[in-house]
């Protein structure tokens, strides 16, 4: 049974039901009427005609309300109705208007057997009815030598009439049914592209706590360590080491805060690193014990895109977050600002070769920050040293 019922929802079903069943109480008297002279003179009594008249009326509107339930019974249930309006013998009457409601239903929400037994039904139906009209009506009018022509004239153009009334109500359902796939594809989409955009807005505020905690963390992880072994020796090194931790914990708060404000109110993106920033993060590292050497050769031209400043800083950070923990000595830092790219390469010397192992989300970060710009970046192991190089197109930023 689950595949002859639709679900549908209750206020659709009940608006069916109430419209049937006025298209009933509106068609039935007419149909009443033109019963009084029909051909069924073999008919008992004109109580029996009422009856059959009845019944078949409600049949049709019968099938009307349970047409968007379930479209291929409603089909099943006007062929028998009009089977018997034509075995009993009656002319087409108002209630005959059902049978396009049916085959509207057929089109619009059957199965796509449905949708084709309800086109065969129009043309297969439509040309009954015309030769049936014409055996039938046509004799009671015409009485002269050319009966066999009228008739057939008259089954023509019948035929053509009929079958182009019940292709107008089947073809409205297909259209119908076009519009109905066009919104389900168009919802589909939508879906799609939404969460493809949260998808991206995740990705891109957790690189960006990746980038803030991680480098924030490694900086005040070198500074307790510094100030752990300087206490008693130096006491004024370990409060210059407290003095960093504190200035470095609170900008990672704040940055913290910031991305949280975005991810729950969904805004636009905050106040973003630029070159500027590059002093403040290389005294952040000085301050964790490792002296980057920094060269800039050639300096930027003008002022570069905030798309390739951003990712310039933030690839900055990574790589020097990395020096920080896994590596030992000094950072070299090179950027090279030619006019239509730039240049970055950190370089510093290894640890153990387990040290920059590809298991975290750093070099992943990395990688995605140069290729929001349309750049590329490797991160290997050169020996004994560990090399990040970035390639940055400034002309095709986006």
């Amino acid at each position: 049974m689950r595949g002859v019922f639709r679900s549908v929802p209750r206020p659709w079903l009940v608006l069916d039901i109430v419209g049937s069943v006025l298209g009933l109480l509106l068609t039935l008297p007419i149909s009443l009427v033109v019963s009084s002279g029909d051909i069924s003179h073999w008919l008992p009594s004109s109580s029996t005609t009422t009856t059959l008249y009845v019944l078949v009326g409600v049949m049709m509107w019968g099938a009307a309300a349970v047409s968007r339930v379930s479209p291929q019974l409603a089909l099943i249930i006007a062929w028998v109705a009009a089977v018997a309006q034509m075995a009993a013998g009656f002319w087409p009457a108002g209630y005959d208007l059902a049978i396009p409601v049916v085959l509207f239903a057929t089109a619009a929400w059957g199965s796509t057997a449905v949708l084709w037994w309800g086109a065969g039904s129009a043309l297969v139906g439509g040309t009954i009815a015309g030769g049936y009209i014409a055996l039938t009506a046509a004799p009671t009018f015409i009485q002269d030598e050319d009966l066999g022509v009228r008739i057939a004239t008259v089954f023509v153009f019948v035929s053509a009439l009929v079958v182009f009334a019940l292709v107008i109500g089947w073809g409205s359902g297909a259209l119908w049914r076009q519009v109905l796939n066009g919104r389900r594809t168009r919802e589909a989409q939508v879906r799609a592209e939404a969460m493809a955009a949260s998808e991206q807005e995740r990705v891109r505020i957790a690189r960006d706590m990746h980038d803030v905690v991680a480098h924030s963390l490694a900086v005040v992880i070198a500074q307790s360590d510094g100030a752990r072994y300087a206490a008693a020796a130096d006491p004024a090194a370990a409060t210059a080491a407290l003095t960093t931790i504190g200035q470095t914990a609170r900008a990672a708060l704040s940055d913290v805060r910031l991305l949280l404000t975005q991810l729950r109110h969904r805004q636009g993106e905050g106040p973003q690193p630029t070159l500027a920033d590059l002093e403040t993060l290389y005294a952040q590292v000085r301050a964790a014990g490792v002296e980057p050497r920094v060269t800039v050769d050639p300096m930027p031209p003008g002022e570069p895109p905030a798309a390739i400043q951003l990712a310039v800083y933030r690839i900055l950070q990574e790589a020097l977050t990395n020096a920080l923990r896994h590596g030992r000595g000094e950072v070299d830092v090179r950027l090279a600002w030619w006019p239509d790219r730039v240049a970055l390469r950190v370089a510093n010397e290894a640890g153990p070769p387990s040290a920059h192992g590809s298991g975290g989300h750093g070099i992943v970060g990395m990688r995605e920050r140069a290729q929001l710009v349309g750049g590329t970046l490797t991160a290997e192991r050169a020996g004994e040293w560990f090399v990040v190089d970035a390639t940055l197109p400034i002309g095709g930023a986006g």
